[in-house]
Order: C-alpha cells, then sequence, then structure tokens
C-alpha cells in the first residue's frame, strides 16, 4: 500500500520510506499556487491566476483558501510538515552513532531538496511575503530542522568524530549547502541524484571535520 509514494505499514512509515518520492500529492489549489508562485512570485501572483490554474472559479477558490496568504500557508505548512517527517525518520533509523546520524540527515535534505526542489524554493524565497502573524510560526520549522543538524554535530565533535571548533556555525553551513541544492539542481543533469548525494555527503563531512577512520 502506498500513501503519496510513501509505502505504508498499518499506518506506520516504512523503513527507508524517507527516501521515497513519488509525484507531488498537493490539493488542486496548492497545485496551482504552488505553479504560478514558481513562475511569477507570490506578489506577481494573482488570486484569479491560481483560481483559473486550480480550474475554479474565484468565489469556489475561496471557499478553500480565504486568501492568497492562505494559500502560501497552507503550502508551507505541508512542505515543512513532510521535510521534517522525513528528516525525523532518517535520524531514528540511523541509530545512535553521530556519523550515520549526520549522513542520514544531510541524504535527507539533500533528496528533499532535489525531488521537492519547487516547493523548497518557495519556502526559502518567500518568507519576505509572510504575514507577520504566521512568519514565527514557520519560522519555528525551519528553526526545528537546523537543530536536529545541530545537536549532531555538536554530538558528533563531543565524541571526536568531527574536528570542527564552531559546531553550529558548521550545522549552519551544512544545512546552507543542502537548502541551496533547490536553487539549482535539475533533473537530467550531468551527475544523477545518487552521485550528487555522495559528492555532498563528502562536501557535508568536510564542512564539520569528519575524522576517518
Amino acid at each position: 500500500m502506498t500513501c503519496g509514494g510513501r509505502p505504508v505499514t498499518g499506518g506506520i512509515e516504512a523503513p527507508g520510506s524517507w527516501r521515497d518520492y513519488g509525484a507531488v500529492d498537493l490539493p488542486a489549489p496548492l497545485r496551482a499556487a504552488l505553479e504560478v508562485f514558481v513562475q511569477h512570485g507570490y506578489h506577481g501572483t494573482s488570486v484569479r491566476e491560481i483560481a483559473a490554474r486550480a480550474g475554479l472559479s474565484v468565489p469556489g477558490l475561496y471557499h478553500h483558501y480565504p486568501s492568497k496568504q492562505s494559500l502560501l500557508q497552507g503550502l508551507l505548512e505541508l512542505t515543512m510538515a513532510d521535510l521534517l517527517r522525513r528528516s525525523e525518520q532518517a535520524i531514528a533509523e540511523a541509530g545512535d552513532d553521530p556519523l550515520a546520524q549526520f549522513d542520514a540527515v544531510v541524504e535527507s535534505l539533500l533528496r528533499f531538496h532535489m525531488y521537492r526542489r519547487e516547493q523548497a524554493f518557495v519556502g526559502s524565497t518567500e518568507m519576505r511575503s509572510l504575514d507577520d502573524d504566521y512568519r514565527p510560526r514557520y519560522i519555528g520549522h525551519r528553526v526545528r530542522q537546523q537543530r536536529m543538524v545541530d545537536e549532531i554535530v555538536v554530538a558528533g565533535v563531543a565524541s571526536g568524530v568531527f574536528r570542527t571548533v564552531d559546531p553550529k556555525g558548521a550545522a549552519r553551513a551544512v544545512a546552507t549547502m543542502c537548502v541551496g541544492l533547490s536553487t539549482w539542481y535539475r533533473a537530467g543533469g550531468e551527475l544523477g541524484p545518487d552521485e550528487l548525494i555522495d559528492r555532498n555527503l563528502e562536501y557535508a563531512r568536510a564542512i564539520v571535520g569528519h575524522v576517518s577512520d
């Protein structure tokens, strides 16, 4: 059985399912909003255009989402929920070893920013467009993701696996590298996804000063 392209067993995530990506599964209004936000940006997008892409009238769209801002917020909530779930599952499956956890969370971030590139791109570029009452919640999601990386790097330094003198700074640099993938990655490029992940894992390990055996 699958759910949104992810195998599930009895409502529990199947091992390794954080690596699985099917087609983007969004409600029609959010899918249409995503397409237009990527093309024209939030402020260059009209509700009428989103409604047309979704196959709805403007009143019909407002029945589901009362404003353009609610569309952006709904899209970002689903995006961050998916990202955080995948990262948490990857870390949990890696066990207690900081290096295994580090490789897992970096791979998860890289895969997400390749396979959910457009959603990640909107999340990074349209933070400035968020209403003041929602922005702290969205920032909280991003902080939660960053803390996962921070805690793993700090633990790796404590155990002697990493040698960076600035664990949190190195963790931010690693996360920024992964997030940046959404701005330039294109399917069918010179390197395939797995090759790209392997290469960026090498970069990430270098940033934190991984001590090889």
